[in-house]
């Protein structure tokens, strides 16, 4: 039906929804800034002029940790989607930061899969959405690794109770899923919404070894470049706390935080959740937690996600380049 409309109304429809999609990612930059339930803006301010604005060194240092984090993130991108189609670093940058403004509102950010893909033709559409899938699965195993470590510190050093019967029968459901999945025995799991199980494995086999060991050192590499960028911003704000604990804190909570399903547009709510109850156990004033984790958010979510606004606007399908 849409290929029957004029190219004019095409384009004004197309438009509309890259319009539609800037807009109610602005608003909701907006709205979570300057009118959240969960602190009030003057209060955030008060925080951030006390403990950051008043130091130029500290907002370049914050500023140069985002930089580098979203820096190795579109070297990671353009490592895997070179695999498809040659990118230059902008091509990737321009995939990243737009994808991650199109995907700011849906669950679990899954509208970057979507929005990564439509910058190829159609044709390869689906390895692009594989080849994501890839990098974010790089950085869940970073995250998961590194987080059960520090879990595992956090809950011995502080004598954490968990019920871990309830643990215990969710890795029994996981486990009897990992052999169903493994032998074949669920009907139809050789081919998932389109994809062939077998020729993805087939595919990321086929893939140069160095592209897996890029993309897994740059995984680990970004993770510790935003955990160090909470660090400091505790310090900033006067948390005392031994480097060994406060990163065992830190892995813990992005980990909890990861596997809580959720909204892009949320994130920041989630880890401050799980954060305030992390953090509880070194006394840290809700207030502090929370104003991290919010700006944390607004310096790897929010901004980038306005500057990718521009190319948004600018995007074309590619098979209409």
């Amino acid at each position: 039906m849409y290929n029957q409309l004029p190219n004019k109304t095409k384009q004004i429809a197309f438009f509309l929804v890259k319009l539609t999609i800037v807009g109610g990612a602005c608003y909701f930059i907006y709205n979570k800034l300057f009118h959240n339930e969960h602190v009030d803006y003057e209060s955030f301010i008060n925080q951030l002029e006390n403990s950051v604005f008043n130091d130029v060194t500290t907002i370049l240092l914050l500023i140069g940790f985002s930089i580098t984090n979203w820096f190795l993130e579109i070297l990671k991108w353009k490592t895997l989607a070179s695999t498809i189609r040659k990118i230059t670093f902008f091509e990737a940058l321009q995939q990243s930061l737009g994808s991650l403004t199109a995907s700011l509102f849906t669950p679990n950010r899954i509208g970057e899969y979507g929005a990564k893909a439509i910058y190829f033709k159609k044709g390869n559409r689906r390895k692009i959405m594989l080849l994501n899938l890839l990098s974010n699965m790089a950085q869940m195993t970073v995250t998961v690794i590194l987080g059960i470590i520090g879990l595992v510190i956090f809950i011995n050093h502080f004598k954490v109770e968990i019920d871990f019967y309830r643990f215990r029968k969710v890795g029994y459901i996981l486990a009897v899923l990992l052999v169903f999945i493994i032998t074949g025995s669920i009907k139809g799991y050789k081919k998932v919404r389109g994809f062939y199980i077998n020729k993805i494995v087939e595919y990321i086999k086929n893939m140069p070894l160095k592209v897996h060991i890029y993309n897994g050192g740059l995984s680990l590499l970004r993770y510790i470049v935003f955990s160090h960028q909470f660090y400091f911003l505790l310090l900033i704000f006067g948390v005392k706390a031994e480097y060994f604990t406060a990163m065992s804190l830190i892995t813990s909570m992005y980990l909890l935080a990861s596997i809580i399903p959720g909204l892009a547009l949320l994130d920041w709510l989630i880890k401050g959740s799980v954060a305030l109850w992390i953090f509880s156990f070194i006394g840290v004033n809700e207030l502090v937690i929370v104003t991290i984790v919010l700006l944390m958010w607004a310096l790897n979510f929010g901004i980038p996600a306005l500057l990718g606004s521009y190319f948004v606007l600018n995007f074309k399908l590619a098979d209409q380049k």
